[in-house]
């Protein structure tokens, strides 16, 4: 029995074959430490990640130094929402964030409320997008920080980064986002967007796992954070440990890729994902779209839910078919997912719902399999429901 069809790529991406081909003298041949000055081997692996820091920047427009590797999106959420308060600590106590936010981003809010913060979550419409005048009423002279996801993980709703930096930026607060999933998939632009932090990480985006990065302003002033990892002041001094070289060099050289196939790859991804939506729709009654069409959707996300069945049995039924109901880092948990319970989605949806997350690897031949293969096991499933309830 062959493997599974493989539409998950919004849980993880397999490494480019030109990424690990980039890598892989970092393993072995090229091993050194950056931070061993002192002779050839310290001063490969210092240019090799010099590079990867140039390379990263140019996906979101930022400049070389304003760029911090780390182990990946959560830690890097972890270090701009955490760093960020404690380093303003004294200026106020407020965060405001989504309630559709990433688990690492809520449960770092969570974490500053038990210090004495406060934290406002902004409730989202159908669609899953903030109301920018109940973010503009939220803020107060107390408010730090202001951190909204680029691009939600589930439902691949793209928030108005530029509109929401406007106003952070019109009321003096940082804006913070989580941009792991839109990284290397929509063109990113800090200045633009008026962002100040901005998190990513390497696997979303055909890279390697365990390395990831944060961007944090350095211009017009410099902004300053609080470390998280104390141990020899790595990284301007905001997060220590030895540099995973070989990780970064992959996390590089995919934002290259990344920067230049967007274009024609994002165009390619949502015919595709149109095309999935449109052959599930005519074939069968009860097929509804959960966040918003178009453009204002992440072009390789498709979130749909299904009426008159159990969530749990499709996705048993569809074994020949990867797909997933939401985030990997909950998918553990048997609670409704808080992305369709902050839209509205629970009551009579939530439990057969599927998030198609479509790829590099993506081909047509796929997209038709997984209709026929839905289509199947939805129309079975119902009957067999019905046949019970008889």
């Amino acid at each position: 029995m062959g493997r599974p069809v493989y539409l998950d790529f919004h849980a993880t991406t397999p490494v480019d074959a030109r990424v690990l081909e980039a890598m892989l003298p970092y393993f072995s041949e090229r091993f050194g430490n950056p931070a061993s000055r002192q002779h050839t081997y310290g001063w490969e692996a210092q240019k090799a990640v010099d590079t990867a820091r140039s390379q990263v920047a140019a996906l979101i427009g930022a400049t070389p130094s304003e760029i911090v590797f780390t182990s990946g999106a959560s830690e890097s959420n972890n270090l701009a929402i955490k760093g960020a308060v404690h380093a303003r600590r004294s200026r106020g106590d407020h965060i405001i964030t989504a309630a559709t936010e990433h688990k690492s981003v809520l449960d770092s809010c969570s974490c500053l409320e038990r210090e004495g913060c406060r934290v406002t979550r902004l409730g989202v419409d159908s669609q899953g997008f903030v109301d920018l005048d109940e973010l503009r009423a939220a803020i107060s002279s107390r408010t730090i920080l202001v951190s909204i996801m680029a691009a939600n993980n589930e439902i691949g709703v793209l928030q108005p980064l530029a509109a929401i930096g406007a106003i952070a930026q019109e009321r003096g607060v940082l804006f913070h986002t989580d941009a792991a999933q839109a990284a290397g998939k929509i063109p990113l632009d800090v200045a633009k967007s008026g962002l100040d932090l901005l998190s990513l990480t390497g696997h979303k985006y055909y890279g390697p796992k365990g390395a990831g990065a944060l961007f944090v302003r350095r211009r017009k002033p410099k902004l300053e954070l609080t470390c998280q990892i104390d141990g020899g002041g790595h990284e301007n001094g905001m997060r220590s440990g030895t540099l995973n070289v070989p990780g970064l060099v992959g996390l590089g050289r995919a934002a290259e890729i990344c920067r230049e196939e967007m274009p024609r790859e994002s165009a390619r991804l949502s015919a595709l994902r149109d095309r999935l939506f449109a052959g599930l729709q005519p074939v069968m009654d009860g097929v509804r779209l959960n966040g918003p069409t178009g453009d204002r959707r992440l072009p390789h996300n498709l979130h749909v839910s299904f009426d008159d069945i159990e969530g749990e049995a499709l996705l048993m039924a569809l074994g020949d078919l990867a797909v997933s109901t939401g985030s990997a880092c909950s998918s553990g948990s048997q609670a409704p997912s808080h992305v369709l319970q902050a839209i509205g989605a629970v009551a009579d949806r939530a439990a057969a719902s599927i998030r198609f997350g479509l790829g590099r690897p993506t081909t047509d031949q796929d997209i038709e399999f997984a209709i026929e293969r839905v289509t199947t096991v939805v129309r079975a499933l119902r009957t067999a429901r019905v046949k019970v309830s008889s």
